[in-house]
């Protein structure tokens, strides 16, 4: 395969680090597209030169892969950021001839479009409407996300959403981002699941053990359409997904031998 240069929005996360990795290891050449390697895209949104500087960052680029995110769990700041991001890179883009794009979503978010998902979704019917050019990739919530939720209250009271999910190795969904940003375009591409469903309090409970933590975790079913959601299956993989091979318990071992 010809060598072929890719950026990567959000490539300093922890999905999109583990994108970084293997298009490298695949021999690929990756930009990182982020505020600490000099590029931002909210100002791109808002600047007009920001946003010729972004496009002169794209140019030589055969595909842009975004897997930004927003630290919050509100709608209208999910939605206004996600929006703001999709539309500066799709633009800077066309600017540049960048012929791919290739977006990470969630599994779920346009069939429950409440909170932080209300921007995914947003997300996905910009990448949608941008024309044929486009990858878009569904996958679940990531292993990681058990020691983010754990983070989130310092006390020795952890409260956790009651959510049903199907976690997956990130390192698993930045390889298959990889592989979609160096081949053609595939539209909407089979959603990403981890190998078993799980309840995400039990997983932090697990996590929290498993690092030493004696907090308490207590599960929260939150109301209204946003909490039957996350309960009743909506945000698990549907029968056609790809299934990655890392279970919580795999990813756990090497968090707890981590010093």
């Amino acid at each position: 395969m010809e060598t072929m240069t890719v950026a990567v929005a959000g490539g300093t996360g922890v999905v999109g680090a583990r994108t970084v990795e293997a298009l490298r290891r695949a021999g690929q050449e990756a930009v990182v597209l982020s505020r600490s390697e000099g590029t931002d895209l909210l100002a791109a949104a808002r600047d007009t030169g920001e946003a010729h500087r972004l496009a002169r960052t794209l140019e030589g680029c055969a595909a842009v892969v975004d897997v930004t995110s927003v630290t919050t769990m509100g709608g209208a700041a999910s939605t206004r950021f996600f929006e703001a991001v999709t539309t500066a890179l799709l633009t800077a883009e066309r600017a540049a001839g960048v012929t791919h794009h290739v977006a990470l979503s969630i599994v779920g978010a346009a069939a429950a479009p409440y909170a932080y998902y209300a921007g995914k979704a947003a997300q996905e019917r910009l990448v949608m409407a941008s024309g044929d050019s486009w990858s878009l990739l569904r996958a679940t919530q990531f292993h990681e996300f058990a020691s983010q939720l754990a983070a989130r209250s310092r006390g020795r009271v952890k409260p956790v959403p009651a959510v049903r999910s199907q976690p997956v190795a990130a390192a698993e969904v930045g390889a298959r981002l990889a592989q979609l940003a160096t081949g053609e375009p595939v539209g909407l591409s089979r959603d990403l699941g981890g190998p078993k469903v799980e309840d995400m309090p039990t997983l932090v409970r697990r996590y929290l053990a498993a690092t030493g933590s004696r907090a308490r975790v207590f599960a929260v079913p939150l109301p209204g359409r946003w909490g039957r959601a996350l309960r009743d299956g909506t945000l698990l993989p549907g029968p056609d997904a790809q299934l990655g091979t890392q279970t919580f318990d795999d990813w756990l071992a090497t968090v707890s031998r981590t010093p």
